[in-house]
């Protein structure tokens, strides 16, 4: 009897910086707060979506699949308001605090076997939230920067927490919304020598940092880090993001990533969202165009969004 020819494997899928490398456009999910407020979850709290890494965890992993079965191939992580500090602050112990990290990783793997098991074969990465050490306050300061801290202070406060997320093996490590290019360098110091590659997204308006600061600037304090394998904004409205992708992609030379807000605005005084929706995914060729491949949307960009976004970069 002939030897049974044996069946081929599939080629493993690329990690995320060989993908980017490759010059491929990736999708990223949108917002996850919104996925969660449209499926009936209580965010009002200080601790946001990190509240459910504890009490409704599966509610974090049917977000995720949503947004994997809509096109995304990253999904990020609950561990954007998550801090030790905050979970102890408000009743978590200290050793049950730095296990959720891992957790927020967990999650978003399971939704994507979710997803494989749904019949979704495109690579699925997991990005590790990290905010700003406004988020933490949550009194608005993640929009101001300026916290009257230096950067050796936010570095001890970032470290710990990128630590213990990127011992739960995420794909890529997102230090996002940052609103001050004095925490982006902190930050990009503060990923030196974990393993894990990270990006970095500013949160602006115009052509300025919340805090001020040229974004020529505020992208140049990433140009030189091995670490960093993306910059780019998030969090701001549709109409700056154009921009804001040539001067990140001009200035680092690096893969832009942009993932801006609906273009509605926060009434911080309502706490609810105010003005019309603006995003669309018809920028998203020029965006690429002029650099930018990890391409999605942040708050109030649902699922919907994500699809449309997916379909133009094929």
């Amino acid at each position: 009897m002939a030897p049974r020819t044996p069946t081929p494997r599939p080629a493993p899928h690329p990690s995320l910086p060989e993908a980017l490398a490759a010059g491929s456009g990736v999708v990223l999910d949108g917002g996850l707060s919104n996925q969660l407020q449209a499926a009936g979850q209580d965010l009002s709290g200080a601790l946001w979506s990190a509240r459910l890494l504890a009490e409704e965890p599966e509610a974090l992993v049917a977000a995720h699949l949503a947004y994997y079965l809509a096109g995304a191939q990253v999904a990020t992580t609950a561990s954007y308001q998550a801090t030790l500090a905050g979970f102890v602050r408000h009743g978590v112990p200290r050793d049950r605090a730095g296990a959720l990290f891992g957790r927020s990783v967990e999650l978003a793997r399971e939704a994507a076997r979710r997803a494989r098991a749904s019949g979704v074969t495109r690579p699925l990465w997991v990005a590790a939230s990290a905010g700003p050490y406004g988020a933490m306050l949550a009194d608005g300061s993640e929009y101001r920067g300026r916290y009257g801290l230096g950067a050796g202070e936010l570095e001890r406060f970032h470290r710990p927490r990128l630590e213990a997320l990127a011992a739960a093996g995420p794909d890529v490590l997102a230090l996002e919304t940052v609103p001050d290019a004095d925490e982006g360098r902190a930050l990009v110091r503060a990923v030196r020598g974990l393993g894990v590659p990270a990006w970095l997204s500013y949160s602006v308006a115009g052509d300025r940092t919340r805090a001020g600061q040229p974004l020529t600037e505020a992208f140049a304090v990433a140009a030189e880090s091995a670490e960093i394998i993306a910059v780019g904004v998030n969090c701001c409205a549709p109409e700056d993001a154009g921009p804001a992708v040539e001067t990140a992609a001009r200035v680092t030379g690096k893969p832009v990533v942009v993932y801006p807000n609906s273009g509605e605005t926060w009434d911080a005084t309502a706490r609810g969202w105010r003005g019309p929706a603006t995003f669309s995914a018809d920028p998203v060729t020029g965006w690429r165009e002029a650099g930018a491949r990890l391409i999605g949307g942040c708050c109030r960009v649902g699922p919907a969004a994500v699809t449309e976004l997916a379909a133009h970069l094929g």
